[in-house]
């Protein structure tokens, strides 16, 4: 599927724009301003409806491309303000700090972990844990007690409850922080979720997460011009 068919504007274009937006400290009206230096006009809404479309997609597509993780998990929430309100993105990383998984939840609670730990044992990146460290989170210990007694993760995974082991995961929010703290916040639950692939996605392309066969001199720009079938 041509995920640009009726577009009004070119491909890398696009692709541009949407690459600033989830990887730089920059709003969309920063955006406008940079676009405009190339003689290229746009609206700042313009801009938002493609990182909403193409930041789940840019997620979507890197899956298959994802190195193995560790055995060794992080986890941990950060907060994200979506409606004026706090929500709370689950993340975890291996013991190399390389991406496991990530999911935006309204609530923090022993439900939202369980789906949390499903999401990433989904993943075919993704080892079966060995060990999960995690923070002093009481929901924690309970939804894995329970995802081992529905067999969906070993009985020997061991869990830990070490603070300081989790140095490395509070380390990495903070690439993630450091791109939604000058978006003051979201409108809805939707777009934040659309926008938080879309900087997952960048983030562990950065960290050199993918195999990109295609592309002989490796940058972000190039492999997600490969990604989109679209040579730069």
């Amino acid at each position: 599927m041509n995920a640009f068919k009726w577009k009004h504007f070119e491909t890398h274009i696009i692709l541009m724009a949407v690459r600033w937006y989830l990887r730089y400290s920059l709003s969309y009206r920063d955006i406008v301003e940079l676009l405009k230096e190339r003689r290229v006009q746009v609206s700042h809404t313009t801009i938002m409806r493609w990182v909403h479309q193409f930041g789940p997609e840019l997620d979507k597509r890197i899956r298959r491309y994802l190195k193995p993780t560790t055995d060794s998990y992080r986890v941990d929430e950060t907060y994200i303000k979506v409606k004026g309100k706090w929500t709370y993105l689950y993340r975890a990383v291996d013991s190399k700090g390389k991406t496991v998984d990530f999911m935006l939840s309204s609530s923090r609670d022993v439900k939202a972990a369980k789906r949390f730990f499903r999401k990433a044992l989904s993943s075919p990146h993704n080892q079966t844990p060995r060990v999960i460290t995690v923070d002093k989170n009481p929901a924690y210990p309970l939804a894995l007690q329970q995802l081992k007694d529905e067999r969906e993760i070993p009985q020997e995974t061991s869990i830990r409850q070490t603070k300081y082991l989790n140095n490395i995961v509070e380390q990495d929010h903070r690439f993630i922080k450091k791109i939604t703290n000058p978006m003051m916040g979201f409108k809805s639950f939707q777009t934040a979720d659309y926008t938080l692939m879309g900087i997952e996605a960048i983030h562990m392309i950065r960290k050199e997460q993918v195999k990109a066969p295609h592309v002989a001199a490796f940058s972000i720009a190039d492999f997600i011009s490969d990604l989109f079938h679209f040579a730069a």
